[in-house]
This record gives C-alpha cells, sequence and structure tokens, in this order.
C-alpha cells in the first residue's frame, strides 16, 4: 500500500525467530494465487505458526497474544521486531506483500536477507537494520511492556526507543528514501520526471 514515509511511531509486535524464511512468513501453497488483495496476503502472514493443522488458534504464538494481535489502527502494530536474517530462503516477493498486508510499515531486525529486503521497500515496507544489542533491547521493552512506542524517523534515518531514550541510525538507499517519502514506486518516480525525459529526447 503505498503511504508516504515521515516519522512511524508505533506499538510493536515482537516476533523472535532468528532465520525466519519466507515459508514461515507466508506458506508455499499461497504463492498459487492470482489475487493482489492486501487482505488475502495479510490473513496468510504467518499462517502456519498462528494456526494449527485444524485452523485453530495457536494460542501461545505471539501474535495470538491479545496484547500484540492485529489492530489496523496508526500507530497500533505497525512495527514488527524480528529476529536475525529475517527474510531469508526463497526469493517470494509474496512474503513482503503478506507483511505489508498485515499493515506493518517497519520491521527492525538486525539483519535481512538481501532479496526480500529489496522486496520490502518495493512493497513500501521499510526495513530497519539495527545493531544485535539495540534489538535486543527493543525486543525486552516490548516484551515488558505491550504498550512501549518505538519511533522511526525516516527523514532523518534514525529508531528510537522511546522508553528508553536509546537511538541508532540506520542506512538506507537515497533512491528509495525518496520514493518512500514520496509514495513513488518505480514507474511513479519516472512520470516525476516525465518534463526531464521529454526534454532530453528533444536533443
Amino acid at each position: 500500500m503505498k503511504q508516504k514515509f515521515d516519522i512511524i511511531q508505533s506499538t510493536c509486535v515482537p516476533i523472535r525467530i532468528d532465520n525466519c524464511n519466507t515459508d514461515l512468513i507466508i506458506p508455499a501453497r499461497y504463492l498459487a494465487s492470482t489475487t493482489r488483495d492486501p487482505k488475502f496476503f495479510g490473513d496468510a502472514f504467518m499462517h502456519d505458526l498462528r494456526y494449527d493443522a485444524e485452523g485453530r488458534e495457536v494460542e501461545d504464538f505471539v501474535m495470538n497474544q491479545p496484547q500484540y494481535r492485529q489492530a489496523p489502527a496508526p500507530g497500533i502494530h505497525e512495527i514488527i521486531i524480528g529476529g536475525a536474517n529475517w527474510g531469508s530462503g526463497s526469493s517470494r516477493e509474496h512474503a513482503a506483500w503478506a507483511i505489508a498486508g498485515y499493515g506493518v510499515r517497519v520491521v527492525i531486525s538486525s539483519s535481512f536477507a538481501d532479496i526480500h529486503r529489496n522486496n520490502l521497500l518495493n512493497c513500501f515496507v521499510l526495513p530497519v537494520k539495527v545493531s544485535p544489542e539495540f534489538q535486543q533491547e527493543l525486543f525486552e521493552t516490548v516484551e515488558r511492556n505491550p504498550e512501549a512506542q518505538v519511533k522511526v524517523d525516516v527523514p532523518n534515518q534514525t529508531v528510537t526507543n522511546l522508553a528508553t531514550g536509546h537511538s541508532e541510525r540506520f542506512e538506507l538507499n537515497s533512491y528509495k528514501k525518496h520514493c518512500l517519502m514520496n509514495a513513488f514506486d518505480d514507474i511513479d518516480f519516472l512520470l516525476s520526471h516525465t518534463d526531464k525525459i521529454e526534454a532530453y529526447e528533444q536533443k
């Protein structure tokens, strides 16, 4: 979903799974679907950890706990704190669609699989890489107090634990930063330079 990025301040869902691969993020059986309905993919996000074989909720899985349940409202659970090497495995873009469809705008981790990281950016989900120490602090803060908020400042490329005041800077490609802050995909970016392209062609 195209939304302009500026400052995102939200409660978080802590998913303490290192090497959380794209098959966990969205099981392979969903890849055959031809829909691009965000709700369809959002409902499939982490499906086989959220539900058992009979379709019943797995009560002790973090996303099913009342304090971390999906709450599609600004400032509530728009950020996931994930384990190390988030998005490893196959390159399926559907994993990024599922995260975006669930209503997540930022995923924070100490490391990301490269292809998945780029897929997230293309789906208007910001991957924020932090140090393992800061990642651990965020986990502890959010697990201790589910109402704790984290602020992600895209213009200044900082992420702040508002409970402790601790902050880190994250890297973001200048082109992708421009696109996120203007809600541009690659085509939108080209269209925003139509006058320059036409002027070049005339020369």
